[in-house]
């Protein structure tokens, strides 16, 4: 059974796909053994109650220090044996305990075609800026701000009239079949990094 643990810190939509697809057969032989949380309160803990899924939940500020908090969630992990970490609205930079802990093991959801609209509000960033196709991005994380390599992309068009709300909408749909597609396919060892290029191998027949 593999073990992944799921970072969110806003409505949890993503994490609830995420631990759906594991238990209609999405996700084979895999469980979410974790949600990490840094927003106490947070809509995404009322999901993870009613999923019967154990949540850490921490505030940030009752630490010394970002190292501070990330060893006691790298702690975490360890004890539970996760094997992947999901980044899926998690809205912190993650840290070099963290990086190092779960080296190659961390990927991460950002709700734009990359590297365009890195950062806060990608979405209403590709509004501003008038682009006709933005999308969702699946990629390896690095010490910078959405910079790590790409493992998968999708567009989503911008319609005219589009609102953030109704764009982000159509990006949400489309951000719940990419993650867990991504996530089996890091799991099952159909992923490969060559430097900054990302391969997707096929299953096996």
């Amino acid at each position: 059974m593999k073990r992944i643990a799921v970072f969110a810190s806003g409505s949890g939509s993503n994490f609830e796909a995420i631990v759906e697809a594991t238990r209609v057969g999405r996700l084979v032989d895999t469980e979410v053994a974790l949600l990490v949380c840094d927003k106490p309160g947070a809509q995404v803990l009322e999901r993870s109650d009613r999923l019967g899924i154990e949540a850490f939940v921490f505030d940030p500020k009752d630490y010394p220090d970002k190292a501070a908090f990330e060893k006691e969630i790298a702690a975490q992990l360890q004890q539970r044996d996760v094997s992947l970490v999901v980044l899926a609205g998690y809205m912190r930079l993650l840290g070099s305990v963290m990086l190092s802990a779960f080296e190659g093991q961390i990927i991460n959801l950002h709700p734009s075609l990359l590297p365009a609209f890195p950062g806060r509000d990608a979405i209403g960033q590709a509004l501003t800026y008038g682009v006709k196709v933005t999308g969702v991005t699946v990629h390896f994380v690095d010490s910078g701000l959405d910079t790590g390599p790409i493992i998968a992309q999708v567009p989503v068009p911008v319609e005219e009239g589009d609102t953030a709300e109704s764009l982000g909408a159509r990006i949400h749909q489309v951000e719940h079949g990419l993650l867990v597609d991504v996530i089996g396919r890091v799991l099952s060892g159909r992923v490969t990094l060559e430097g900054r290029i990302v391969h997707l191998l096929q299953a096996k027949s």
